[in-house]
């Protein structure tokens, strides 16, 4: 098979994923980094033996079909539309952009132009939240009617030496986090009817406790603290909680309610995790995970041995585009992710509800033979 040439703009912490993960697949080959900081693209290239270039210079290079967008929330927008005009494909790291606007104009300019878009998380492809679908999609627990999910914690400037970017307006923990649960939720019940929420922010300024600039504070732009409802198509209504004001919790991450029982699902932010079941004898038992490629631990971390495979939902895309069908971390439904996301902060502004104007199908499962179909 003839592989396609990666290129990727931005070379901060989450590129070091993309590069080590990208040979995992089939069909994929990085051939160039670049970086407003030709420093930082310079190291990065070195420490995995590719090209560094000038972001000019990658989108003009004939080796790069597919650029990786890895930039800072308020770039993703023009980064992805000066990819689509040089005529590449473009996957972008979440959020896909900041406002429904900018979705609508990439989308247009990429059906012009034959090119395709897509956009992180791909952590819904991992072996826990595919086990989780199909159990839904075999009706283990009925017809979903209900769920909460949560993702709360005391922020970023505790571990991120610069974390000035994720307290300003196209960050906060519902646009930095909220990517991974909203898409998760769309990938297990389907598209969002409409939202209503309650948001607001703990503290004015937040202090950096670590690194060189450990004691400076940063200003908050952005909500940090945001309670939502979201009603689906199909009637669910599930509460979705995102927060950099919390110390300590004991909610669950993520749990669906459905007529013949609930399902607790593990953290979206991650590949792999615990899956739970509870019929209606309210008897918890844990599920025997599935041998699915995608929640085979391959990375040691903090917490333990850790299932990543970001850069999944990237050759996924790459492989529908040989196969002519749907990829399932399409623009379409990044796009009514971010919808959603950003009618809950609006939701919040205004104190009324906010129906959406986009809408998506769910994304086709990955079963473990699809997935081990993607690897290299």
């Amino acid at each position: 098979m003839e592989k396609l040439g990666l290129g990727i703009i931005g070379c901060g912490n989450i590129s070091t994923s993309y590069l080590r993960l990208a040979p995992l697949f089939k069909g994929l080959e990085v051939r160039a980094v670049a970086d407003i900081n030709m420093d930082a693209a310079i190291a990065r290239a070195a420490e995995f033996n590719t090209k560094a270039q000038s972001v000019d210079d990658l989108l003009a290079n004939p080796e790069v079909d597919v650029v990786i967008n890895l930039t800072i929330p308020e770039a993703h927008f023009p980064i992805t539309k000066r990819v689509l005009q040089a005529g590449k494909h473009a996957y972008s790291e979440k959020p896909f952009v900041l406002t429904l606007d900018q979705g609508v104009e990439l989308r247009e300019l990429a059906k012009s132009k034959g090119l395709a878009v897509g956009s992180a998380p791909d952590t819904f492809l991992g072996g826990a939240h595919q086990q989780a679908r199909a159990l839904i999609d075999e009706g283990k627990i009925g017809t979903i009617t209900a769920g909460g999910a949560a993702v709360l914690n005391h922020g970023m400037e505790h571990w991120h030496p610069n974390p000035d970017f994720f307290f300003l307006p196209g960050a906060g923990p519902m646009l930095d986090l909220g990517p991974y649960y909203v898409t998760n939720l769309i990938h297990l019940i389907g598209p969002v009817r409409r939202v209503g929420a309650l948001t607001s922010s703990a503290q004015s300024e937040r202090t950096i406790s670590n690194g060189p600039r450990n004691g400076e504070k940063v200003p908050v732009k952005t909500p940090t603290n945001i309670h939502a409802l979201l009603e689906f198509h199909n009637g669910a209504t599930v509460t979705l909680s995102t927060s950099w004001d919390v110390w300590h919790h004991k909610r669950n991450h993520f749990e669906l309610y459905g007529t013949e029982g609930t399902l607790y699902v593990p953290d979206p932010n991650f590949f792999g995790g615990k899956l739970e079941i509870a019929g209606r004898d309210g008897a918890l038992s844990e599920v025997a995970p599935w041998d699915h490629p995608f929640g085979k631990a391959n990375q040691d971390s903090p917490r333990g041995p850790l299932a990543n495979y970001r850069t999944a939902g990237l050759a996924d895309m790459v492989a529908s585009l040989r196969e002519g069908r749907d990829a399932r971390c399409s623009l379409d439904r990044a796009l009514h992710a971010v919808e959603v996301m950003q009618a809950c902060l609006t939701s919040g502004e205004t104190g009324q509800f906010v129906t959406l104007t986009t809408t998506c199908t769910q994304p086709a499962p990955l079963p473990p033979a699809a997935a081990a179909a993607l690897l290299a």
